[in-house]
C-alpha cells in the first residue's frame, strides 16, 4: 500500500492534466510518480446485420499515423458513459443503434494514466448523417468480422482499444 504525501498539478489542457505525486512506498521509501489525469472515454464496436464491423480511420498526431479504429470519444464532465457511447457512434459514423450494451471497462495505461475506457457493442444499426468534431477528419469503413484477426496479425489494425474490443467479439 502506498500513501500520497504531496501532489502538484504541473499542466492543465483541454482534456487532460498532468500532476506529479510524491508517494510513500510500503517499505517507507519515497518515490515520485507522473500521473496523467483523463476524464475517461468510451469506445464502440458497431456491428451491422450482415456481420460487418464499422471502423473509422483517422490521423493520430501523437504517433504520426492514420489508424484504423473502432469509434471512440472522451467523456464530458459528468456525462453518463452509456449516453456518450450513443453520441460518439452517431457523431463519428452517422449510425445509430437500436441495441447497445457494455462489454467491459479497462484502464488504458494504469502505470501513469487515470483513463478508464468503457467498451460497448452496438447492433441494429441505422445509417444517418455523421457530424464529427471540427478538428476530426474521419473516414468510415465497413469490414467483415471474419477479416479482423488477419488485419490485426498483419498490422493493419494497431490500436490497442480496437484490438481488445474486436478480439472480445471475434473470439
Amino acid at each position: 500500500m502506498t500513501e500520497s504525501v504531496r501532489s502538484e498539478r504541473v499542466y492543465e489542457g483541454r482534456f487532460i492534466a498532468l500532476r506529479v505525486d510524491t508517494i510513500t512506498l510500503s517499505d517507507g521509501a519515497t518515490a515520485r510518480r507522473d500521473v496523467l489525469e483523463h476524464p475517461g472515454a468510451v469506445a464502440i464496436v458497431p456491428i451491422a446485420d450482415n456481420g460487418e464491423v464499422v471502423l473509422v480511420t483517422q490521423y493520430r498526431h501523437a504517433v504520426g499515423e492514420w489508424l484504423l479504429e473502432i469509434p471512440a470519444g472522451t467523456l464530458e464532465q459528468g456525462e453518463d458513459p452509456d449516453w456518450c457511447a450513443a453520441r460518439e457512434l452517431e457523431e463519428e459514423t452517422g449510425y445509430t443503434a437500436s441495441r447497445m450494451r457494455r462489454l467491459f471497462s479497462m484502464y488504458m495505461a494504469p502505470g501513469y494514466c487515470t483513463e478508464l475506457l468503457h467498451v460497448y457493442v452496438a447492433e441494429g444499426l441505422a445509417q444517418g448523417q455523421s457530424h464529427p468534431d471540427d478538428d476530426e477528419r474521419i473516414e468510415v469503413t465497413r469490414i467483415p468480422l471474419t477479416d479482423i484477426p488477419d488485419m490485426i496479425q498483419n498490422g493493419r489494425i494497431r490500436d490497442a482499444k480496437t484490438i481488445a474490443a474486436l478480439m472480445t467479439i471475434v473470439r
